[in-house]
């Protein structure tokens, strides 16, 4: 008799214990496959960018350089059109509006600050029609060029090539003038920063030569702004033992390993890939001054002195010089102005909870946003926003 009672009682926990998992399952997948339902409460855009559509081929750039060619409109992301919008209110205008931003490599501050913008702009979706996703790519000028191309709604770009793609300069020769850039606002600022092995010999920029450096891939905005700095100097890539292209993500752990004795990286700070060299392995901060980053700074509007606070990292007592320029963010002409308007609006809304989102954005003021770094002109549905809420 006993026997019988434990069998029942086991069959019954058995039961209950597959029913109470297939629930478990089930709410899990429910979470998945709705993401635009639980954004607002937590933050989604690794979700939300499966569920983004795929950015459409990008056609290749234009060769004319006089003027910009107009993407075809069925090249466009679902939150473009081929003209601006003439000014129209709110949710109803953007409804169905679907944007993906484009930020950089997951361990730097661009893709935490797309994840940011997204999650404020899917806070508001119900009131603005509008979903966001983050799309992981190689950076600053990798986001304009494909913006221009259709690849994408918006993106995550240093301030320096937002200056050049406008008016067709540097990298973005080939291609011509950009004059359908537009901004939205600006972020953090981003130092270009120099992390060596601490035994490699290297305490300022010029100790890189002869040595095994991370440079950067083509089209991030670390290799162009590193190319720049190498140009001034006189140097070219023969300077260096060996110049690595190793993806960001990769760069701490390549310093850790020995296989490089430094990186250049163009990026705000507290950084998850330079906490991880800096607390992985024997790694310093360098100094990155001298006569050619003053004739860099006096020449180019876009870039400054920057300096990094010690503190930040484990064995960084000490604050280092170097340079720097803006994160910005970047959209097209073609962006629907209720659109831009909706973006805009839903971070500075949120810019205090936008603020206690990574230690980049503690410092982040309104007023500033709308003109540091910004040197194309502000999209309508940015302008509209900033006049009515008073800061135009």
């Amino acid at each position: 008799m006993g026997f019988g009672r434990f069998f029942v009682e086991l069959v019954a926990a058995v039961i209950v214990s597959v029913v109470v998992s297939l629930s478990v399952l089930f709410g899990l997948f429910y979470v998945l496959s709705h993401p635009e339902r639980f954004g607002q409460y937590i933050d989604l855009p690794f979700l939300t960018m499966q569920q983004a559509p795929a950015p459409a081929a990008a056609p290749p750039p234009p060769t004319i350089a006089t003027a910009p060619a107009t993407p075809a409109t069925t090249s466009t992301p679902t939150g473009t059109q081929p003209a601006p919008a003439q000014p129209v209110s709110g949710a109803t205008a953007a409804s169905q509006d679907s944007i993906v931003i484009g930020t950089g490599g997951v361990t730097g501050v661009y893709y935490p600050s797309g994840g940011a913008i997204c999650q404020m702009v899917n806070r508001l979706k119900a009131d603005l029609g509008i979903s966001c996703a983050r799309e992981s790519t190689k950076g600053s000028v990798y986001n304009i060029e494909t913006i221009r191309s259709g690849g994408l709604d918006v993106g995550i770009a240093q301030s320096d090539w937002q200056f050049h793609a406008y008016r067709g300069t540097d990298r973005f020769a080939d291609a011509g003038a950009y004059t359908d850039l537009r901004a939205l606002f600006s972020l953090h600022s981003e130092p270009f920063t120099v992390v060596a092995r601490a035994d490699a010999g290297i305490s300022v920029f010029e100790d890189l030569q002869g040595k095994r450096v991370n440079v950067g891939i083509p089209g991030s905005g670390q290799r162009g702004t590193l190319e720049l700095l190498m140009a001034e100097l006189g140097w070219d890539m023969s300077v260096f033992a060996e110049a690595m292209e190793i993806e960001p993500s990769e760069q701490s752990n390549a310093l850790c390993e020995g296989e490089i004795d430094a990186f250049v990286y163009t990026v705000g700070h507290p950084s998850s890939a330079i906490q991880e060299a800096m607390a992985t392995c024997d790694s310093v901060l360098v100094d990155v001054s001298g006569p050619a980053i003053d004739n860099l700074i006096s020449t180019r509007p876009y870039y400054a002195t920057a300096v990094i606070p010690a503190g930040l990292y484990r064995n960084h007592d000490k604050d280092v010089t170097t340079f720097g320029v803006k994160a910005t963010v970047v959209t097209s002409a073609r962006l629907r102005e209720a659109t831009a308007y909706g973006v805009v609006k839903s971070v500075f809304e949120n810019l205090e909870r936008m603020r206690r989102m990574h230690p980049s954005f503690s410092t982040l003021e309104a007023a500033s946003m709308i003109t540091d770094g910004i040197s194309v002109p502000l999209h309508n549905g940015a302008q509209r926003y900033f006049r009515e809420a008073g800061l135009l």
